[in-house]
């Protein structure tokens, strides 16, 4: 229980350091250039971490990093951008609130965890608390907008549940967490830079503020945070992980009001009260604790059997 404990709160930095991203972005990154705005903080984190890990991807691993480096980064940034364009924040922010119950269903047809009690209840709980720190009564919406939110939120976790099942090693293509998550990283950058030169043109001039504000959400909420979230991912069962992710929009609005003098309300209050009994509801420990080694021993033998069966478990 201690274990899971502790790896729930290394999970805690990544929507932590998100969260804080929202103001970083807003306050010292420059406007119009989401791509190569997307594209300076995948692939510098990717580079910083493949220099640290040293080791390039081997037989599967090529393809399998192209696939997440699509799902997790690449795409999931693209899109996120799109929806942030179209949709208040708000929206979208309680449309991916939406992650831990998507993680959760996904991982029990991929990985056999099957969420128990608490991860839905937590689940749902943590969505209503983050509607009624967010939304409003007159909220516009953009269908296109919502579309990519939606796709932005289904991508991602299902993305992070792919990376969990590959990780568990069942092909003996096992790596460690800081290789996998630079060549996701890497993949998706490389991915995204001919689509910024070809929509956005020229790369923005960077001031002072901005390379500082590009030297944390390329380190601190990119590199660090991403490493962070899939060591988790490997710990913990997805479900849990996703419902401690809901910690980016609280941090998001408690930033907000300290920094940016934004008024915490007593909506908004309440609010932050349920996403924090959702995550409660879904934390690491007691005696469902051993469910993720469970669920990474039965996927290892499924690899195992693909291997000298007719199946493949690649």
């Amino acid at each position: 229980m201690e274990g899971n404990l502790r790896w729930g709160v290394v999970t805690a930095v990544a929507p932590v350091a998100w969260g804080a991203n929202y103001y970083v972005t807003h306050e010292f990154l420059p406007d119009g250039h989401p791509l190569y705005g997307a594209a300076i903080r995948a692939l510098p984190a990717g580079l910083l971490l493949l220099a640290v890990g040293r080791r390039l991807p081997r037989g599967a691993w090529w393809w399998r990093s192209v696939v997440l480096g699509v799902l997790n980064m690449g795409g999931f940034f693209a899109l996120v951008y799109v929806a942030a364009q179209r949709l208040p924040t708000s929206l979208a922010s309680v449309v991916m609130a939406l992650s831990p119950l998507a993680m959760a269903l996904i991982a029990w047809g991929l990985l056999g965890e099957r969420p128990r009690a608490g991860h839905l209840v937590g689940a749902a709980v943590g969505a209503g608390g983050v509607g009624l720190m967010l939304l409003t009564a007159t909220t516009a919406v953009d269908p296109v907008g919502v579309l990519a939110s939606v796709g932005a939120m289904g991508m991602s976790s299902l993305g992070y549940v792919l990376a969990k099942r590959w990780s568990a090693g069942g092909d003996g293509a096992e790596v460690d967490v800081l290789a996998s998550t630079a060549w996701q990283l890497v993949a998706g950058g490389l991915l995204l830079l001919p689509f910024a030169v070809v929509v956005e043109g020229a790369p923005p001039v960077l001031d002072g503020r901005a390379v500082l504000g590009f030297g944390y959400v390329t380190v601190v909420a990119t590199a660090v945070a991403f490493a962070a979230w899939f060591a988790g991912l490997r710990r913990l069962p997805a479900a849990t992980v996703g419902l401690i992710g809901l910690l980016n929009p609280v941090t998001g609005v408690l930033l907000g009001t300290a920094l940016s003098g934004e008024a915490l309300g007593g909506r908004e209050a309440c609010g932050l009260v349920l996403v924090l009994c959702g995550v409660f509801l879904g934390r690491p420990g007691g005696k469902h604790g051993g469910k993720g080694e469970k669920a990474r021993a039965a996927v290892k033998g499924r690899g195992m059997r693909g291997r000298v069966g007719v199946g493949g478990g690649k």
